[in-house]
């Protein structure tokens, strides 16, 4: 579900992901290898400004240039060039392998700590639930005995209460804030793939050629859009599915969480025109992720991965069959 998350707030740099031109996207050249050996002798990376039907001189300037030619793009450029080098695997395949290479290294970990944070957290309601209510007579006896007007005495109320939440979080090292980590590191990471991907398959280059001829099946070319739409509606259907299994995890919604599914549920329909106009290479990529992370949402479901966490359960043996249940229930029956 973060994935969809994360795809929401970045939706104003997705929606400049179509536009963005090329400029100093990396491009392997001078490869000689050692025949004795059989590794790799020399590998130099050198910057190229010529994109497909764009001239150099007729780039537009502009943040989104910066950041297509930022540091970070040009080293996912450089990880998704030797993996597929080193590997060996067509390049379809190796976009599939980074993905999940990086998303389980790096996301699941951080998905992981961010349920650990969420759970203590939500443990900490019953007890700020409790102070709040000795901190409310407090404040009304001390209202009382210094005349203190109805908005002093909220004013009062609320500011010892962020204190005492606040000092109640540092004793359990839990801030809520810390519940965003995943989110500041996935978002960039996802960015920064999608524009190498893009990068790698408009510029002229040895790479570019690699990639026109490293698909599958009916996207056997990963530089051009995806004509059949298969791919773009599999990643919308994918991001449905996530989007619904998480609604089901909220048994009692608040309106803004019923107001911020609704959004979700639309831009996950918009992702599909827009997965429709980008090289294949960025659509494999974000079906790819977004399979991932249903699966990593699913993984840790597992009561005995709770337990390794250290995670309250709802004492539930099987919640997969729980969830699956709750998903005919909600949407097969009527």
């Amino acid at each position: 579900m973060l994935s969809v998350v994360g795809l929401v707030r970045g939706g104003v740099l997705k929606l400049r992901l179509l536009q963005l031109p090329v400029r100093g996207v990396c491009s392997v050249v001078n490869r000689k290898w050692s025949v004795s050996t059989g590794t790799i002798a020399c590998c130099h990376w050198s910057h190229v400004r010529a994109a497909s039907g764009v001239r150099g001189g007729d780039v537009a300037s502009g943040w989104y240039d910066s950041l297509a030619d930022s540091a970070p793009v040009h080293l996912c450029e450089h990880f998704m060039v030797s993996m597929q080098q080193v590997s060996g695997l067509p390049w379809w395949l190796s976009i599939v392998v980074a993905t999940l290479s990086v998303r389980s290294l790096v996301t699941l970990p951080l998905t992981a700590y961010q349920l650990v944070i969420i759970s203590k957290v939500e443990a900490l309601q019953a007890e700020i639930a409790d102070v709040a209510k000795r901190l409310r007579y407090e404040v009304s006896v001390r209202a009382r005995e210094r005349s203190w007007t109805d908005k002093q005495s909220r004013v009062q109320f609320q500011k010892n209460l962020r204190r005492i939440r606040t000092q109640l979080y540092v004793r359990e090292n839990c801030h809520p804030f810390k519940t965003s980590l995943l989110v500041w590191v996935q978002l960039p990471l996802w960015i920064s793939f999608s524009l190498a991907l893009r990068n790698l398959s408009l510029v002229q280059s040895e790479v570019q050629g690699d990639l026109a001829a490293g698909g599958a099946l009916w996207f056997s070319d990963l530089t051009s859009p995806d004509s059949t739409w298969i791919l773009p509606v599999c990643l919308g259907l994918a991001n449905l599915l996530i989007v619904e299994v998480f609604s089901l995890q909220r048994r009692n919604p608040t309106s803004f969480q019923k107001l911020l599914l609704n959004f979700i549920r639309g831009f996950s329909v918009l992702m599909v025109p827009l997965a429709a106009t980008v090289p294949c290479s960025m659509a494999l990529y974000w079906f790819t992720s977004s399979l991932v992370g249903f699966s990593h949402n699913l993984v840790l479901r597992s009561s005995r991965i709770h337990r390794i966490l250290r995670l309250p359960t709802d004492g539930s043996a099987s919640p997969y069959r729980d969830l699956l249940s709750a998903f005919i229930k909600k949407y097969c029956q009527h």
